[in-house]
């Protein structure tokens, strides 16, 4: 990326890129952004300029291309030597750059099946390899690694990777197997539905990884739906449910082993942009609560159609993990659900928080 033109205005600096792509920056956000040692600390990646000082009127004196370079020079009245601006930091902070999207892909069954989800283990080893699986999970929302070390050591290796073992009320590092002792659905051999975990978490588990260590049984397939795609439907063909379970907190509740466990949000929760940032749905640890008379038909109507929707096979990918393979995925987009199963099988997994994983692919270059 190349600056093509620049110009000062009454409002700030007016750039157009190489590719076409214009915006005018504001004299005092192109102040408080200035990035030489004077203002910026580079090893820390951190601000020196107290920002409240800078004049709020403070206009540029000077700026020019700089010939065969990505780079402006900017001259400030307050500052004695000029300051460099890249045009790709530019470009990064423009918002004529809209049209670069993101990866995300939202998928069923016959989307899913025609794309590759899965990759060795081995390649994690490999900055190539590890780049493809956080690409596979950022467009997908999961995936599968296979050849796995049947042990901890795999779940913790791949953590470890994205950035740390998530400690919560079930521990770190956790190893399962059916269990009636167990005061959780999922240490049952019985169906689960598809939902999210951590309903009852202020900030719920990012991702998710479940190594089958051992499988010796009949049925239990794992299964995984995802949650924009429910979002895109029930918004394209409900908008009524679409707003119900995007507006309405609904909460979560976790309640043994000596703790209480209270969060609630929507189904569907949305940034200031109306985007979806997290699908958070899971009716077996839902609380109790009461809505205004006028809108319980709307909260049980919506319950069912989103339901309804997540169970539809024609909605979900389903399979039976053999010993060896992880399923890892992004437990604020996509649903995880289990049919139900006799005989033994052995499971070890984790979680990691969101932040790391979205630090990992920031680190990447992946969007």
């Amino acid at each position: 990326m190349k600056f093509k033109e620049v110009s000062i205005t009454s409002d700030g600096l007016n750039v157009e890129f190489s590719n076409g792509i214009k915006d005018c920056f504001p004299f005092l956000w192109l102040r408080d952004h200035c990035k030489d040692d004077v203002n910026w600390d580079e090893r820390s990646s951190q601000r020196k300029l107290f920002t409240a000082l800078i004049d709020p009127n403070i206009k540029v004196s000077n700026v020019k291309i700089i010939q065969d370079s990505d780079e402006l020079e900017v001259k400030w009245p307050d500052m004695e030597s000029a300051v460099l601006y890249s045009s790709k930091f530019l470009f990064q902070n423009s918002f004529g750059n809209s049209h670069v999207g993101n990866s995300l892909e939202v998928w069923d069954n016959i989307k899913i099946s025609k794309n590759t989800i899965e990759i060795d283990y081995s390649s994690l080893n490999k900055s190539s390899g590890f780049e493809g699986l956080l690409k596979i999970i950022k467009t997908f929302g999961f995936s599968v690694i296979n050849n796995c070390p049947k042990d901890m050591s795999s779940v913790e290796f791949i953590a470890n990777k994205i950035g740390y073992v998530r400690n919560s009320i079930f521990g770190g590092l956790w190893s399962f197997e059916s269990n009636s002792d167990m005061a959780d659905s999922a240490y049952t051999q019985e169906e689960l539905r598809p939902h999210t975990d951590g309903t009852y978490n202020h900030d719920a588990p990012g991702l998710q990884l479940l190594l089958c260590c051992d499988y010796d049984a009949q049925g239990g397939e794992s299964i995984m739906v995802d949650g924009l795609k429910i979002a895109e439907e029930i918004q394209k063909n409900n908008k009524g449910c679409y707003n119900f379970l995007s507006e309405v907190d609904i909460p979560g509740r976790y309640y043994g082993d000596g703790v209480e466990l209270l969060a609630k949000r929507p189904v569907f929760r949305l940034n200031k942009q109306k985007e979806i940032i997290q699908v958070s749905f899971n009716n077996y640890d839902r609380a109790d609560f009461r809505l205004p008379n006028d809108q319980i038909s709307n909260f049980y109507s919506s319950i069912r159609t989103f339901d309804k929707i997540a169970n539809d096979k024609s909605m979900q990918w389903r399979k039976i993990l053999e010993p060896g393979q992880l399923l890892i995925f992004d437990n604020w987009r996509i649903l995880h659900g289990r049919s139900e199963f006799s005989g033994k099988r052995r499971m070890s997994g984790c979680y990691i928080n969101k932040e790391d994983f979205e630090s990992a692919c920031r680190m990447y270059g992946i969007n």
